[in-house]
């Protein structure tokens, strides 16, 4: 709940919102020309407020970062997780989630933004739409590398420091909506993704580690579903509302106040105590605890998750856990290819077959017919099985897009049939996205988790690389082809989840851990 350097911190913060501040003048002065900046020159006061970001961001990482070594307890302090895992939620688990869902809001609303910034910048900067596409693949690839890179970073540095860092590199980033040539705007971007794909695997592993046991996976599920709809309706409205006043570019400048929110909320973020127990910080545990569960934890026996010799990302491609990673990340791979593959050239798809007047509002009509899966999708995962319902979903995505196959392949696409694959498709992809990295936060022991959810994160982005790739080339334009392609990697998918995953509804992480090792010890003994 504190820096360990404040005044580092907060000096820091100044630092990299004074930098964005010193390219608003310039954004103000093209005003009369509509906000277009291609070409114009950058200012001294630009240059200066570039430099401040990167010396801020050192100053606030070495205020909040915390010195393990030095802080790590060896006396005994009695703390029992179960303990906290048995109260019912309470007004400081809601504040915590309120707070998060801010913290996933942001993170989905910027990719998101890219869709609404696209045709600015390429009329703008007179590109070409293969030379536009650039963009997203830049910006996927930065968010990809930034999911995997904050995830382990919160492994080691904690999940409350890797959040506040990565908010503050987002706020460091909206200066793209300033930058005068199209490099620049490439650049920015790829570090803004960057920023950006640390927010969603740092927050689930911190929900995770922080709600009741028989909470804890509606919440995550909840958290997900609601807090992409949440990004995706502020980037639509932010669109609607801002860029016919103030050009494409505003979009990207407000990154400025999203991040700040963050930032201003963090009083209400704690440390994972789980994580600060496994790094030897035993009172700082049971002060985080004892806000959660009250003074109910005392008296009790030890039972502290031990920091092992060794872990890091070699070890999840080892038993226990091979098997399951593996599934997550195809699953994550397939569904990105569904999601910036599939869906997104879709209606392409649909003017080449002669439906052209249905292909821009079929998506809409099909999306509020899918709304529901989201609410089916939480009763399965907390009332039934988390596995089994993860599993379903995926298979229920690949029949779905050999439906598509077969109805193209036949002829019998009608706007009745279309409309009802879409929609199919987008409650069971939906529910995919929404399922992937809670699962991934529970499945994943604490020396580990931050770098698994991150690690299956980034697999959706890299399926929407490889989708988006994919499309451009050509090699999306026909619907059978292209639908049957996907379903392969949908039905791997399931076959490894059904077969390496565990039901955790209700369990304690610690058990959790202890079913995958005990799992992995059942398959690996000789046939008797």
């Amino acid at each position: 709940m504190r820096f360990y350097h404040p005044v580092a911190f907060w000096l820091g913060c100044l630092a990299i919102t004074l930098g964005v501040l010193s390219h608003i003048p310039m954004f103000l002065h093209a005003a009369p020309m509509g906000y277009q900046m291609a070409g114009m020159p950058m200012s001294t006061t630009m240059l200066v407020g570039m430099a401040l970001i990167p010396v801020g961001l050192l100053l606030s990482a070495y205020g909040v970062v915390p010195r393990m070594a030095a802080l790590a307890q060896h006396e005994e302090i009695h703390l029992q997780f179960h303990v906290a895992d048995q109260v019912p939620l309470n007004r400081e688990h809601w504040k915590l989630v309120a707070v998060l869902m801010v913290a996933v809001t942001v993170d989905v609303m910027k990719p998101a933004t890219l869709g609404f910034v696209m045709p600015g910048m390429a009329a703008e900067y007179q590109l070409s739409s293969q030379s536009a596409g650039v963009l997203a693949v830049v910006a996927l690839t930065g968010t990809t590398l930034g999911s995997v890179l904050w995830g382990m970073a919160s492994d080691r540095f904690g999940r409350r420091a890797t959040i506040l860092l990565s908010a503050l590199m987002f706020i460091g980033t909206a200066i793209c909506g300033a930058m005068p040539s199209y490099t620049w705007n490439l650049v920015m971007c790829f570090l803004m993704g960057l920023s950006a794909g640390g927010l969603l695997p740092i927050t689930f592993a911190l929900m995770a580690e922080s709600v009741p046991a028989r909470q804890r996976g509606w919440l995550l599920v909840a958290l997900g579903g609601l807090g992409t709809a949440a990004g995706y309706l502020a980037a639509a409205g932010s669109a609607t509302v801002l860029e016919p006043i103030f050009s494409w570019r505003i979009l990207w400048l407000l990154g400025l106040p999203t991040g700040l929110l963050v930032i201003i909320l963090n009083r209400y973020i704690p440390e994972s105590p789980r994580y600060l127990a496994s790094k030897g910080m035993l009172r700082e545990a049971r002060h985080v605890l004892a806000r959660f569960a009250g003074d109910a934890h005392r008296d009790q026996d030890v039972m502290v998750e031990p920091e092992p010799s060794q872990g890091g990302f070699r070890e999840l491609f080892h038993p226990p856990y091979a098997g399951i990673t593996w599934g997550l990340i195809t699953a994550g791979l397939a569904w990105g290819l569904v999601n910036f593959g599939f869906l997104l050239w879709l209606p392409t798809n649909l003017h080449s077959l002669g439906l052209s007047e249905y292909a821009n509002s079929l998506v809409a009509q099909s999306a509020l017919l899918a709304l529901p899966g989201v609410a089916l999708v939480i009763a399965l995962y907390h009332w039934w099985s988390s596995i089994y319902t993860l599993t379903l979903f995926t298979t229920l995505t690949a029949l779905t897009m050999l439906a598509f196959a077969l109805c193209s392949a036949m002829g019998v696409l009608t706007v009745t049939t279309l409309t009802a694959c879409t929609a199919l498709l987008l409650v069971s992809a939906s529910g995919v996205i929404a399922m992937l990295i809670p699962y991934a936060s529970e499945i994943y022991p604490v020396h580990l988790r931050g770098t698994g959810a991150g690690i299956v994160a980034a697999s959706s982005k890299l399926g929407g690389i490889a989708g988006t790739l994919l499309g451009v080339s050509g090699l999306l334009d026909s619907l059978t082809a292209s639908a049957l392609v996907i379903v392969i990697p949908l039905a791997g998918a399931a076959v490894l989840l059904i077969r390496s995953g565990i039901d955790t509804r209700g369990l304690r992480l610690e058990d959790i851990r202890h079913a995958m090792q005990h799992k992995a010890k059942r398959e690996a003994a000789p046939e008797r």
